[in-house]
């Protein structure tokens, strides 16, 4: 008799869900590319190591958080209404622990409200992002 129960990472991940991802990740490079450039200037693009360690963080967190909360889940793929808040649901908590990840980085540091006024930067810039993109997917698709 076969297992009729799907794993818990087979309920979190649909294929038709990759459009959303690649979505995602392209919003959040462009949005910490655009953060590093508003701090470093343009010759940030030119130091891939130095962007690299802005990015990453985020980006792995992002992976970490956005299947386990259901970013990329079958409902997730229905409509704007289900798949906005699981982005930002998902992006909170991969910001919030991205921070500390991105501050052990080489060439990262910040003060405690440095780092708090970061996270907030991160999540209200991040959640606006990943919201337009996916309701302008919705809406285009």
């Amino acid at each position: 008799m076969a297992n009729s129960q799907k794993s818990f990472l087979e309920k979190r991940l649909d294929g038709d869900a990759l459009p959303l991802a690649v979505g995602d990740i392209v919003v959040l490079v462009a949005l910490l590319t655009f953060g590093a450039v508003n701090h470093h200037t343009t010759a940030v693009l030119s130091m891939p190591t130095e962007l690299a360690t802005t990015i990453l963080p985020f980006i792995a967190t992002w992976l970490v958080f956005a299947p386990l909360v259901g970013a990329y889940s079958p409902g997730a793929v229905e409509s704007a209404k289900a798949a906005v808040p699981l982005a930002i649901r998902s992006w909170i908590p991969a910001t919030i622990v991205g921070i500390p990840v991105w501050y052990l980085m080489p060439g990262n540091a910040t003060t405690l409200v440095g780092a708090g006024i970061f996270a907030t930067v991160l999540v209200v810039f991040g959640s606006v992002g990943l919201g337009i993109w996916r309701t302008l997917w919705f809406k285009l698709s």
